[in-house]
């Protein structure tokens, strides 16, 4: 009985196994469908639709570099700095070893990056790679070196406009939609780190509208942990189709060199500051002459301030546009042309996109009492670093 049991045993075990090389090689032997392959299996899991197009070309920036690449150039600068006379300069002896080498005027040199922005020569770049610079000289992306001029310059936002002549036309950049950047887009920083030469670093944008940094009087920074060092300073940040979003300015720092955390200026302001100066040479904004403090919830208290958004009056300068249109110190001011304040540097942006000469409605609180006045608009004074507008 026992060596009937194993004969049984033995043959099922023959007949499963042959059973499952038939299915696995030969399914259609029994009548059945055939099993999927699998390059059949991939295809269903992967389909070759536009959007999986798209997703394998994320893979590399090239085409948008190729496109942003000859817009950029390198700048550099150079002035004059007069060194005090040594001493001992008019001594023969001195003179006979050292020669001037120890007195007179000598050279300082700067370098940045820039943007060209038309054909016909103007490019863009920032305010403190060409102030008080003497020299100027731009390297374009196919081996060029011309000599260029300052058409205008604007320290509120650290933008600079040169031009450079030329008899052909040069490669402008494509400007981005503008308020099309969002949170997490993929950008790209080009420019001349250190002078090595031009230079692709990518990241993404880290946040929009950084304000407060003290960097300059008007500030809407877009933040990104792309590389920016110095020399990247003026050159231009794209997205990832190789449009300009941004003017590469400044990087917090504690060695000198990118911490992933860099500031630059958004094409919306850039461009409008840009308009400008080549249209008129300079910038003109509104003014009103009032400083402004913020709201904090222990000044809303005090003077029983039903919300913390607008700006408290601290100073009204006097004969100023405010000044004789009756604000007065203390004055909560709510809005500016029926657009609402939320606090000191939104107040100062909203004046300052105000044209000089124009009659302009300004909301305010005093004490119990809202109050609309008339206010003529001045004309901003150049370069005030401060809340006073």
């Amino acid at each position: 009985m026992h060596r009937l049991w194993l004969i049984f045993a033995q043959a099922v075990t023959v007949s499963v196994a042959v059973l499952f090389v038939v299915i696995t090689l030969k399914p259609d032997w029994l009548g059945g469908r055939p099993a999927p392959s699998v390059v059949a299996l991939q295809e269903a899991a992967a389909p070759d639709t536009p959007a999986a197009a798209e997703a394998r070309k994320v893979g590399s920036y090239a085409d948008a570099a190729r496109k942003a690449l000859p817009s950029v150039v390198h700048i550099y600068t150079s002035k004059e700095v007069k060194t005090p006379r040594h001493p001992f300069a008019d001594d023969p002896v001195f003179r006979y070893f050292f020669g001037d080498r120890l007195g007179g005027p000598q050279r300082q040199s700067g370098l940045g990056s820039g943007v060209i922005v038309s054909t016909d020569g103007y490019i863009l770049t920032n305010n403190h790679v060409v102030e008080n610079m003497d020299e100027i000289e731009v390297a374009t992306n196919d081996g060029r070196r011309l000599s260029a001029r300052i058409v205008g310059l604007d320290p509120e936002t650290d933008l600079a406009v040169l031009q450079v002549k030329v008899d052909d036309k040069l490669p402008a950049v494509t400007f981005a939609a503008t308020e099309s950047l969002r949170v997490g887009d993929v950008v790209l920083a080009i420019g001349n780190p250190f002078g090595v030469g031009q230079t692709v670093t990518h990241g993404i944008v880290s946040a929009l509208g950084r304000t407060q940094l003290g960097i300059n009087t008007f500030e809407n920074f877009i933040q990104t942990d792309a590389a920016i060092n110095p020399g990247n300073s003026g050159g231009a940040l794209t997205d990832s189709n190789g449009n300009l979003v941004g003017i590469n300015t400044a990087i917090y720092s504690r060695t000198g060199g990118s911490l992933g955390i860099g500031f630059a200026i958004p094409v919306s302001i850039a461009r409008s500051v840009m308009e400008q100066i080549i249209r008129t040479g300079s910038v003109t904004r509104g003014w009103i002459g009032v400083e402004a403090q913020e709201i904090t919830p222990e000044l809303a208290e005090s003077f029983k301030l039903p919300a913390s958004e607008g700006a408290i009056i601290a100073g009204v300068m006097r004969g100023s546009p405010a000044d004789r249109a009756g604000i007065r110190p203390g004055d909560v001011l709510l809005a500016v042309g029926g657009k609402p304040v939320k606090d000191p540097q939104g107040m100062l942006e909203l004046i300052a996109g105000l044209t000089p000469g124009a009659m302009t409605q300004f909301s305010l609180r005093r004490e119990t009492k809202e109050l609309e006045v008339s206010v003529n608009i001045g004309k901003r004074p150049p370069m005030q670093r401060n809340n006073r507008e």
